[in-house]
């Protein structure tokens, strides 16, 4: 059950930016311009795998989940290699340039100091741009802060992983619209 009231029928960050428009909209757009825009250095299924990887770290189910689902659709014959990323990053059938930029984004989630100049030198050593690179820091970090508002808040979370599938087509889909504000 939700710690505050928010709007009926809608799960996870979806109820938190109906409840509050103003921040909801802003959050949308940054998730927008990270994981869809035409400035990133990533595929959608790139940055939507990140995402993913990030948030099941943090261990948010609820954006797990649905990202996971996205990258799934947008991954197409390839979606069992999102569940394996989410099982262990280092023995999953990805490219090596995204194992290092994974090892980056676990940095970030568990303490941003903790990303090291080697670090960085190994994900350019396997063809990683400074712009992966810096999306790969801006997407982990923006995960962590939207993980902590929706399992900090207690939203809610929808069982079972068919529920999450219409969601993963939507955002692969349409992007990161933020719903209507429930009056």
């Amino acid at each position: 059950m939700p710690h505050i009231t928010l709007p009926e029928g809608l799960a996870g960050i979806r109820s938190l930016a109906a409840y509050r428009p103003d921040t909801g909209a802003a959050l949308y757009a940054l998730a927008e311009a990270l994981l869809r825009g035409p400035e990133s250095s990533f595929s959608q299924a790139e940055a939507e795998l990140i995402a993913t990887f990030t948030s099941s770290q943090n261990e948010c189910t609820f954006c797990t989940c649905s990202h996971a689902a996205a990258a799934r659709y947008l991954f197409n014959q390839d979606k069992s290699m999102v569940d394996a990323v989410i099982e262990n990053y280092e023995t999953a059938p990805i490219s090596k340039k995204m194992k290092a930029l994974l090892a980056i984004a676990k940095c970030v989630q568990q303490d941003a100091r903790t990303v090291t100049d080697e670090l960085v030198a190994n994900a350019r050593l396997v063809g990683a741009t400074d712009r992966q690179i810096h999306d790969t820091v801006l997407i982990a970090a923006t995960f962590c802060m939207f993980n902590r508002y929706v399992d900090g808040l207690a939203t809610v979370t929808p069982l079972g992983l068919e529920a999450y599938e219409p969601m993963g087509k939507r955002m692969a889909t349409l992007g990161y619209v933020p719903p209507k504000p429930i009056k």
